[in-house]
This record gives structure tokens, C-alpha cells and sequence, in this order.
């Protein structure tokens, strides 16, 4: 009988299988086929990287993102997660639409999303991947092999194990960077109790550049390969859910979701493919939506607009506020009436609304 597993954990033990190159191999063709652009193979076992994310939680970079504070030691090591685990499967699935890659001559009365959210929600799109190289994993593996699958939302360290797995390098952005396929990826796994020989994790490619951490606005990459997320404007934007501090809005620009700036200044970027899958191509008005729009938006209209979307993270107020903050940025007169209209949504939204109108006016010598 085979048992696919997909529960948070599990106490089953499996037998340590023999490493089989072969079954590797024909994995990593199906992987391919299924639709995911890269895939590698990595021990379950703790690795130096991994035990960077402690001190990375302890220096407080986290912010108010509590949840990567519980289960540690799971995040640290897959057998912690599962007690049968020996082998990560890590894929990587291009999500580079072609689309305008930056803000230049954007329109002031117009936000910005962040290219991972044009589309569908990856968490339903690369699952659904994964959940069919699952099943190959049954289908290839001997009689009693065990899986999970883990997209973002699981208490696995993604970019660590695509390192490992030779997807990539860290960054100097803390991305994971491929030479081919550039850095603007999806990342999931499949743990299973099958023991594959793992791939050699790829070295570092980033050199001497500098040109991420020059970029970011608010000074969040304090140096390379280390992210305060507390100045991320991907955490302002998503992962916060109380007031921006004051100091850090300018610095957010027109962004109403996420953040790509220190994607689109890589090098590694420049010629790497656009995606053509169909789920990942902007959704109209999703590339820079109307900043106007977005403030009048009722809640009814959110949760219509946002099906099946990414940017239902930020929440709908959550969403006014970041647009309030955009407003503000953006200098342009003709917001004022969103802005009030938006002020009547709760308070968190009021006190943004309030504070990108005295802007907006002080601008323009009001």
C-alpha cells in the first residue's frame, strides 16, 4: 500500500532505501515534464545555512512574522518535520511574465505589484505540481514510500534546501539566484522517505556587485546576503499588519504589494526567459493598478477581484492602507477625494489616508 502523506506531521518510520541514481534521473525527467523549469535533490540533514536562520530570527529581522519563530527545529531539519524523511525534492518554476520589469515613467495616479502577484496564487499553482510528483515518486519508488508536500506555508526553509539541492545560490538579496533562469522563481519541495543521491549545491555567482543592496529604497539588505525584513517593503506591504512607521513610507513609493526592485537591478536578470504559462500572466489591472480604484474598492469588490490571487496576504485593509501610502507618494492632487473616501474604512486606513494628504498638499504648497 502506498501512503502519501500531506498532514502537518507524522510518526511513521520508514526503511532507509539505496540511493538509486537511475530513479533520480527519471524523477527529475517527470519533475520536468510536469512543468516545473528546475529541479535538484538534497539530503534531509541540517546544513550551516539553515543554521543561519537562527541567528537571523534572534537579530530580530522577523519583524511581527511570528509564525517563522515556531517550529524552528523543524525549519532546521526535515526529520524534525518528518521523522522518515531522507531526501528533498526542490523545484523551482519560472513566474517572469512579460511585462514591464520596473517603475520608470510609471503613471503617478497608478501603485505597483510585485511580479509574483500578476497572476494566479502560486501556493494553488505550484502545489498542484507538486502533488503530481508526488504521485510519480509512488509511482517510481519500491512499496511503502512516503511523501510530503511543502509550498511556502510549511515549516521548511525553501531557499535553503533549493541550495542544497543546486537550484541556486543565495543572493546577495537573499533571492535564490540561477545562471540560466535568473532569479524570479517559485519554490517547493516534496520530502520523502526515498534516499536520493543529491545534487552539488551550486557556488556563489554575485561577485563584487553591489547593485541590490544600492537599489532598495528603504535600506533593507543592511549587507549582503542579510534582509531586515522590518524594512522590506515586501513585509511593509504583506506581512505587517499594524501602521508603517513613518520614516519608511516614502521610501515605498507607488508599491501597493511586494516589491521587485532588487530582482530587477540583478544582473543575473537581464536575459533571463519570460514565462509563457498562462496562470502567471498579468490579470487586467494587476501590473499597476489604478491607485484611485484601489481606494474606492469596497470589500465586496476585493474579495471578487483578488480570487484565487497572492495579494489576498495583504488583506483588504491592508491593501487601502498600502495604496493610501502610494497615494501619498505619488504627489497627485485628484487623489485627494479617494483618499477621503478611503479614510471611512477603518482606522488603520484613516491614518494613512490622512498622512498621504497632508503630503499630497504640502507637495503642492497647500
Amino acid at each position: 500500500m502506498v501512503l502519501h502523506v500531506n498532514h502537518e506531521s507524522s510518526t511513521m518510520n520508514a526503511p532507509l532505501l539505496t540511493p538509486s541514481r537511475h530513479l533520480a534521473d527519471t524523477l527529475r525527467g517527470r519533475a520536468l515534464a510536469i512543468g516545473f523549469d528546475l529541479v535538484g535533490f538534497a539530503r534531509a540533514l541540517p546544513t550551516p545555512r539553515s543554521e543561519s536562520f537562527s541567528q537571523w530570527l534572534a537579530a530580530g529581522h522577523a519583524g511581527t512574522m511570528d509564525y517563522l519563530k515556531r517550529n524552528v527545529e523543524k525549519r532546521l531539519d526535515p526529520r524534525r518535520l518528518e521523522p522518515w524523511a531522507r531526501s528533498l525534492v526542490s523545484v523551482a518554476v519560472n513566474y517572469d511574465a512579460p511585462a514591464p520589469r520596473s517603475l520608470e515613467n510609471h503613471p503617478s495616479d497608478c501603485g505597483w505589484l510585485s511580479r509574483y502577484a500578476w497572476g494566479d496564487d502560486y501556493h494553488e499553482t505550484v502545489k498542484k505540481r507538486l502533488h503530481q510528483l508526488a504521485d510519480a515518486i509512488h509511482e517510481l519508488g519500491p512499496e511503502g514510500t512516503l511523501t510530503r508536500v511543502c509550498v511556502d506555508t510549511a515549516p521548511v526553509l525553501d531557499r535553503v534546501w533549493a541550495s542544497q539541492a543546486g537550484i541556486g545560490w543565495f543572493g546577495k538579496n537573499t533571492c535564490i539566484l540561477n545562471r540560466s533562469h535568473g532569479s524570479f522563481l517559485f519554490l517547493g519541495e516534496v520530502v520523502t522517505s526515498l534516499d536520493l543521491p543529491p545534487d552539488t549545491p551550486e557556488t556563489d555567482h554575485c561577485g563584487t556587485c553591489t547593485a541590490c543592496i544600492d537599489a532598495c529604497p528603504t535600506g533593507a539588505i543592511v549587507k549582503p546576503y542579510v534582509l531586515d525584513g522590518r524594512r522590506c517593503i515586501s513585509y511593509l506591504t504583506i506581512e505587517l499588519r499594524g501602521p508603517v512607521p513613518e520614516e519608511l513610507r516614502p521610501g515605498m513609493g507607488q508599491h501597493v504589494f511586494g516589491c521587485d526592485i532588487c530582482q530587477d537591478v540583478c544582473p543575473w536578470n537581464r536575459k533571463s526567459p519570460r514565462t509563457e504559462r498562462p496562470e502567471y500572466q498579468p490579470r487586467p489591472g494587476n501590473v499597476s493598478p489604478s491607485l484611485s480604484g484601489l481606494l474606492e474598492m469596497s470589500r465586496e469588490d476585493y474579495r471578487a477581484r483578488f480570487r484565487h490571487s497572492a495579494v489576498k496576504r495583504a488583506r483588504y485593509e491592508g491593501l487601502l492602507r498600502n495604496a493610501a501610502v502610494a497615494a501619498g507618494n505619488s504627489g497627485n492632487p485628484s487623489l485627494l477625494p479617494a483618499l477621503e473616501k478611503a479614510a471611512a474604512v477603518d482606522p488603520l486606513v484613516a491614518e494613512h489616508a490622512e498622512w498621504a494628504a497632508r503630503r499630497i498638499r504640502a507637495r503642492a504648497g497647500q
